[in-house]
Parts: C-alpha cells; sequence; structure tokens
C-alpha cells in the first residue's frame, strides 16, 4: 500500500492548474512591481511599458479567457496592496477588464501566430478604459484629452508586450 494517497487525474489536474495560475500571477506581479521602479520614460502621466501585460496577452491565448480574467484580477489586486496605492485598483481594473474583453473577442479571429496583433488593440482599450474611470471619479470629461497621446503609447509598448507573448508562446510550446 502506497504511503501516499493517489489522487485521481482529475485532482491532479486541478492541482497542476492551480499551481501554473499562481506561477503565472506571481511572474506578473514581480513584474509589475518592477517596472514600477523604473524611471519614467516620458512626461505623461500614465504613459507605462505595461510588461505585466505580456503575462495576461499570453494566458488569454494559451490557457483560455476564464484563467486569464483569474491571473489578472489577482494581479491587480495584490499590485494595489503590495504597492499601497489603492486608487490604482479602480484604474487597473478598469483598463485591465476592457482590454481582457477586447482581447476574449479577437482571440477566435487572431489566433496563436498573430496574436502579437491583438495586444495593441488590447493597449488601445486599456487606456480607454483608465480614462473612463477617471472621467468618473473626477466627473469631467476633459481626461480625455490625455487619450491622443495614451493611444499612441498604447499602441507601441502593445506592440511590443504582443512580441514578448508572442516569443514566449512560441517557446513554451517547443519545450512540450
Amino acid at each position: 500500500m502506497p504511503l501516499m494517497p493517489q489522487r485521481d487525474d482529475k485532482q491532479q489536474s486541478g492541482t497542476a492548474r492551480l499551481t501554473r495560475l499562481a506561477l503565472l500571477t506571481a511572474i506578473a506581479l514581480t513584474i509589475f512591481m518592477v517596472e514600477a521602479q523604473l524611471p519614467v520614460l516620458v512626461p505623461i502621466q500614465g504613459v507605462k511599458l505595461g510588461l505585466a501585460n505580456i503575462v495576461t496577452v499570453y494566458a488569454v491565448f494559451a490557457l483560455g479567457p476564464g484563467d486569464a480574467l483569474l491571473i489578472l484580477l489577482s494581479r491587480v489586486f495584490l499590485g494595489a496592496v503590495f504597492s499601497g496605492q489603492m486608487m490604482t485598483l479602480f484604474y487597473s481594473l478598469g483598463g485591465g477588464l476592457l482590454a481582457w474583453l477586447v482581447m476574449c473577442l479577437l482571440r477566435p479571429v487572431f489566433h496563436r501566430e498573430h496574436l502579437w496583433l491583438c495586444s495593441p488593440v488590447a493597449a488601445l482599450f486599456h487606456n480607454l478604459g483608465q480614462l473612463l474611470v477617471a472621467a468618473a471619479i473626477m466627473e469631467t470629461w476633459a481626461v480625455l484629452a490625455y487619450l491622443p497621446y495614451l493611444a499612441l503609447s498604447g499602441v507601441i509598448t502593445g506592440l511590443f508586450t504582443g512580441a514578448c507573448a508572442q516569443l514566449l508562446i512560441g517557446r513554451l510550446e517547443k519545450l512540450h
């Protein structure tokens, strides 16, 4: 008789899934926290690389929308807690959820080979979501004046994060 009880395949796959989600959340959170320590690249409020989104883009295409949403929500909440900036929770949730929704809608159109094209579109909607949250909090539509600047930076950074996610998927598929 074995010392450890045998688990059925369903339990093992559940454990493997939970482990994978936890690891990806930890990676995304680590990237988020490291990026927060980098100096500001441009003098426009809200412009940053968004490197943690590499994990979200990867997760939407490799694991599916549900698991990607769990990773995104965990990273956004923990990022706000660990950074001590709870107001960022609203902005990150608004942008992240809108970007996630757009990626889920585009997922059937953009297959794994073209996910780098999906990322800039998601980045645009991420910025739009953040500005809509800002407009609601500040009770003014004037913040939408930032949209052209954030849209341009979103496309550029979205292409970069999308290319990184594309490379990540390619490398991980070769491992299997």
